[in-house]
């Protein structure tokens, strides 16, 4: 029996496609791909006679039924996710369904769009001294998150946040995300479909974001990124420390003593 391979896509940008999703989509029979958010020059090797399937219009039922019918015909059967299927990707219920069934599946990771978001904005998600941990979440809507992990809670954390999925409510979010404990002046940034051709990144503050966003028209297929990773003061990594000791280099005691002069 046939394995089914969940792809992630990447991003956006179809050379941001790792080089086994790209031979698996190229050699597969069928392709079931997240059409409303995957880049259609992703499946551009796709072969000629290659069924297309976009998932946009099917149920996880119809979705299931394709694959089953698929490898029961000795196919093989390729399912196209968004940047990568583990971070909101919906994969792990298609997973389970085909467990039920008996198929086999593996799963080809992918680069996510909070990593393309953060080598658009040219940042770093952890810096010493400034954040060493990175939160990645979304506001309530229509799917609703566990009352522990409401945005108000996280915010007192004051740590990275990548925010899925709610730049459709970023006057409601900002406002959050200050009541929870970010300081108004926090830097915050908006990455519209990172690393595709037609990008376009939106920065501020918590102040005055959601005003510059609404004024840009971005209602979707956008990040919400939050937090001083943004700006420009943090301390240098002890990684490439002359005087700092690791299992690779000796530290080095600098040649002068900073506040000394002359003898011992």
């Amino acid at each position: 029996m046939k394995t089914i391979h969940f792809i992630g896509a990447g991003p956006g940008d179809p050379e941001l496609l790792t080089v086994k999703g790209r031979r698996l989509i190229d050699e597969a029979d069928i392709i079931i791909y997240a059409g409303s958010l995957v880049n259609p020059q992703v499946l551009s090797g796709a072969r000629q006679e290659a069924q297309i399937y976009d998932s946009a219009r099917m149920t996880l039922q119809e979705v299931v039924e394709v694959m089953r019918a698929g490898v029961q015909a000795g196919k093989q059967v390729v399912r196209v996710h968004t940047g990568d299927p583990s971070v909101f990707g919906a994969h792990r219920e298609q997973m389970a369904e085909l467990d039920k069934l008996g198929i086999p599946y593996d799963v080809v990771p992918g680069v996510s769009s909070f990593l393309a978001a953060a080598a658009s904005l040219k940042r770093e998600y952890t810096l010493p001294g400034v954040s060493q941990t990175v939160i990645l979440t979304r506001m309530e809507g229509r799917t609703p998150v566990p009352e522990l992990e409401e945005i108000g809670s996280l915010a007192a954390h004051q740590a990275t946040m990548i925010l899925f999925l709610s730049v459709s409510q970023i006057g409601i979010l900002c406002q959050r995300l200050r009541q929870g404990g970010y300081p108004a002046d926090t830097p915050a940034a908006v990455v519209y479909k990172a690393s595709w051709e037609d990008e376009q990144i939106v920065a501020g503050t918590l102040e005055d974001l959601a005003e510059k966003v609404e004024k840009a028209g971005i209602r979707r297929t956008a990040l919400v990124t939050v937090g001083r990773f943004l700006g420009d003061r943090f301390e240098r990594s002890k990684l490439y420390d002359a005087a700092f000791t690791h299992g690779y280099r000796e530290g080095k005691v600098p040649d002068t003593v900073p506040g000394k002069t002359g003898g011992a």
